[in-house]
């Protein structure tokens, strides 16, 4: 029996209702050590078994215990993830300033939980705020690394792995609901769960996602991962300088870049250049997203003011993979509709951040009628309610 389906037969344990103690015991004298990669090949061969990953998501507290200080790192980091402001190097120092704030908060709720007045309720609330930018630490990972691990044979993980940054989000309102609510009953031990939730995820992120990805991912790619990381944000702390890769290849991709831009492009209506063409895109004040015919993610466009964050690194990932696993089934239904014909377009809007979104989906259909793919385009309509009148070119 291969060392990972050994490895997978204990969580089924888990799965089971075996104690954990036990599992862990028998852990310990089976294995002693795994490797990043072998937690890795576990998750991804329990799903290809048929094993639903909600199922590990379950169970991924217990195994992340189970596992705990027994991954060893499969080679030490390279200098270039170690510079300021690449990727790798930005999640670490993240996590090491959650590390820290989750330290600082535990003071504030043992206050609050003592003193039960208000005075206390105020500093426990800022730090809850400040804790929020946890969002996009996830964001980042989930949007922009979680790409790179499916790229490379892994999308087992990543949906273990969001479900659980799901939950972690979710607790965290719950906590933030407590304390408004007033409510200091067991807060020591709800803020203890969480804090825990976190760290154990911090863990994961660094004993197993981090040394996997780091083992097959180009300079470029990190370089594209740090570009689209400014837009997204950083969590409780931000690189003192941006990253960029020393490596002839990405200059010369560089430079053939620069040499498209010149390329024409004949359409039946009119030639424009490329540089044209993607300034004419990016100029429109709408947002758009194209997934093609097999549900990839295939283009956006930088529209000045987008609502929604998107990332060169998503590229090419399946659209129901860039969406949070509670949303997936209304995703595909979305598409069904306009892939048989049943819709040509579908719409919803939101209200968000005092814009009032209108959400659209739109068949892209050649000529004969035939389904390419989908377009997404997404804007503020407010701005358009409250128009009076008329206002006319003279």
């Amino acid at each position: 029996m291969s060392k990972t389906r050994a490895l997978g037969e204990l969580i089924l344990q888990l799965h089971d209702g075996v104690d954990e103690s036990v599992v862990k015991e028998e852990f310990k004298e089976k294995f002693g050590t795994v490797t990043s990669r072998e937690i890795m090949q576990m998750e991804q061969e329990l799903v290809d078994n048929g094993m639903p990953a909600s199922e590990i998501q379950r169970l991924c507290d217990i195994h992340a215990d189970v596992f705990n200080q027994s991954i060893e790192q499969i080679h030490a980091p390279q200098e270039e993830h170690s510079r300021i402001g690449h990727p790798v190097q930005v999640l670490i120092s993240e996590n090491r300033a959650l590390e820290k704030h989750l330290e600082d908060m535990f003071f504030y709720v043992i206050q609050y939980e003592t003193s039960k007045d208000l005075k206390d309720q105020f500093p426990l609330l800022t730090k809850i705020n400040e804790l929020f930018d946890l969002n996009k630490h996830y964001n980042r990972k989930e949007k922009l690394l979680f790409p790179l691990l499916e790229k490379y044979g892994f999308d087992a993980a990543p949906k273990v792995m969001w479900g659980v940054d799901d939950e972690i989000r979710d607790d965290l309102k719950d906590f933030e609901k407590r304390v408004k609510e007033e409510d200091t009953r067991d807060l020591n031990m709800v803020f203890t769960n969480l804090r825990k939730r976190i760290e154990d995820m911090i863990f994961k992120e660094e004993m197993i996602m981090l040394p996997m990805i780091t083992e097959d991912v180009t300079q470029e790619e990190w370089f594209e991962v740090a570009y689209d990381s400014k837009e997204i944000g950083y969590c409780l702390v931000a690189p003192e300088e941006d990253w960029v890769p020393y490596t002839q290849s990405f200059y010369d991709r560089v430079k053939n870049d620069l040499a498209m831009k010149d390329q024409k492009i004949h359409f039946k209506s009119g030639v424009l250049r490329l540089e044209e063409v993607e300034a004419i895109l990016n100029t429109l004040p709408i947002d758009m997203t194209f997934i093609d015919a097999e549900d990839k993610f295939r283009y956006f466009n930088l529209s000045k003011d987008r609502i929604f964050i998107r990332s060169r690194a998503a590229l090419g990932r399946i659209v129901q993979h860039c969406h949070p696993p509670r949303s997936v089934s209304l995703v595909n239904d979305i598409l069904e509709d306009l892939k048989s014909g049943a819709k040509d377009q579908d719409s919803f809007w939101i209200e968000m951040k005092g814009m009032l979104v209108h959400i659209s989906y739109h068949a892209v259909r050649n000529e004969h009628g035939l389904y390419l793919g989908t377009l997404e385009v997404s804007h503020d309509v407010r701005p358009y309610q409250e128009l009076e009148g008329e206002k006319r070119l003279r």
